[in-house]
């Protein structure tokens, strides 16, 4: 039993939990407004309703002090004509009684009639002051609607904009940055493992040939230098050697000789 008692109060969590997060705070705030303004609306109905039965009250309290005002004249009326002999005494009383009569009904509907015109006036001042009042409410619930809703907006980007913010690191980017920096440390260092590899991997001859090589270019060049400076070397080894030898004339025979 303890089980299931458990595991009837981890599902009533549950569902609290996804109804909690299916109310919308502002939405649930328009609808309370609306519920409101029909209250406001049926109280309105209410007020005019309370108001109607206020004014009949008054005018059935007149016609009924009207009513008894006149069926006392009229009473009067009949006992001045029994006195002036124009009509007998008798009726006469009977029908003064009769309109005294009346007039005290409408005596007691008059009355009571005046005491249901205020009991209506004060429903429907205590009732106007209750609607001022929901009006007053509904206004300022309105207003605090408007304000709630541009606070959300803003609380609604600024948790985005806060999220993104704090989940930089969580995301894996420095992590990322982290790894590429060391994978491309690692492949600078293999790069240049390689580049020793080959330099140990020449044999003699591709030494010699780079030597050699390099030297004669060198000589090219120089000897270019100096033929375009006029500093070329003469061929021999001496300068002797290098002018041109001249014949020697044939020595003439003396005179006056004999053959």
């Amino acid at each position: 039993m303890s089980i299931f008692k458990r595991l009837f109060n981890v599902g009533k969590a549950e569902a609290n939990s996804a109804i909690d997060k299916l109310e919308d705070p502002i939405k649930m705030t328009e609808q309370g407004i609306r519920d409101l303004k029909s209250d406001l609306t049926s109280s309105l109905q209410g007020l005019a309703e309370l108001k109607a039965l206020a004014i009949r009250a008054k005018r059935d309290h007149q016609t009924f002090l009207a009513e008894a005002k006149n069926s006392e004249q009229k009473a009067v009326a009949l006992l001045q004509r029994a006195q002036a002999g124009q009509l007998d005494p008798a009726e006469a009383d009977r029908l003064a009684s009769e309109m005294l009569r009346k007039k005290e009904e409408a005596q007691k509907n008059a009355d009571r009639t005046a005491k249901e015109a205020a009991m209506h006036e004060q429903s429907v001042a205590k009732m106007n002051q209750n609607i001022q009042s929901l009006k007053s409410k509904v206004s300022t619930y309105e207003n605090e609607l408007r304000t709630l809703k541009a606070r959300s907006k803003v609380s609604s980007a600024s948790k985005k904009i806060n999220k993104t913010l704090s989940q930089v690191d969580s995301s894996g980017t420095v992590a990322m940055l982290e790894r590429m920096k060391e994978k491309v440390e690692q492949d600078e260092a293999l790069a240049e493992s390689y580049s020793e590899i080959a330099l140990s991997n020449k044999s003699v001859e591709d030494e010699v040939e780079n030597i050699l090589g390099s030297s004669t270019t060198a000589s090219d060049s120089l000897l270019e230098l100096k033929a375009k400076m006029g500093l070329a070397q003469n061929a021999g080894p001496s300068s002797d050697a290098s002018e041109p030898k001249q014949d020697t004339p044939p020595t003439p025979p003396p005179a006056g000789g004999g053959a």
